[in-house]
């Protein structure tokens, strides 16, 4: 049996083995019409009220504060959208062997958060903007490694071919975004950390046999769990937050 990737650099530390302290069934799933791209776009053009329930991780470490971006793609299937999430290389320095959604640190040539996110897109996975429709944006997440990160929500029509820089990129994969919008696949997590309470959120996704024609992914030997945990399930959950307000 292979190892498991591990998913954090701190020391004898693994999310996948922190007790579930609950799980969110009891909360309705955002209905099937509100998750239509029609429906999307005018949410982002005229926004209910409503606060995110996450906005910043406790701090565990003394990394200087960066401006990144991300881009949350949502990818128009005939069978419904779907969020197209990676899994972050094992050799990089913060949140290797992570899921994430594309995206890093504003570079100074960067004109604002939604070009950084669609440059990072294009450089991770060579997403092309010209697939790309931004609808709007999400509240600022700041993570625990000190990233003050602001999620770039947007549609992605098909025809894409994606092809993973292995250098940040390990795989890439879709999850329906109704599967993500159900608070019945949201699962709470709690531990003490040098004397300190952490919670986060985990979304584990099975990633059927199967990929989409023309995507650019090689086929996966088997089945296998996506564990989708920490800032990245904490933004799929305010997108959760914003779209059932």
């Amino acid at each position: 049996m292979s190892t498991p990737t591990p998913l954090s650099k701190l020391p004898n530390f693994d999310p996948r083995q922190v007790p579930v302290t609950g799980i969110d069934a009891h909360l309705p799933p955002v209905p099937a019409e509100a998750l239509t791209l029609p429906a999307l776009r005018r949410r982002f053009q005229a926004p209910p009220p409503w606060q995110p329930e996450l906005r910043q991780e406790p701090r565990f470490t003394d990394r200087v504060p960066a401006a990144a971006a991300v881009l949350v793609p949502l990818v128009d299937r005939p069978q419904g959208l779907s969020v197209l999430l990676t899994e972050r290389s094992g050799n990089l320095s913060t949140h290797s062997g992570q899921v994430a959604f594309p995206g890093g640190k504003v570079d100074p040539e960067d004109a604002d958060a939604v070009a950084a996110a669609l440059r990072e897109a294009e450089e991770e996975v060579d997403l092309s903007r010209r697939f790309v429709d931004v609808l709007g944006q999400l509240p600022v997440y700041v993570t625990g490694t000190q990233f003050i990160v602001t999620p770039v929500v947007a549609v992605v029509q098909p025809g894409f071919v994606l092809r993973p820089n292995p250098r940040e990129v390990a795989h890439a994969f879709e999850v329906p975004l109704a599967w993500l919008m159900n608070p019945a696949h949201h699962r709470r997590h709690r531990l003490t950390w040098e004397g300190q309470a952490r919670e986060w959120f985990s979304m584990p996704y099975v990633e059927p046999l199967s990929v989409v024609a023309g995507s650019g992914e090689s086929l996966p030997g088997a089945a296998v769990e996506r564990f989708i945990w920490g800032a990245t399930a904490g933004m799929l959950r305010n997108f959760y937050r914003f779209l059932s307000a």
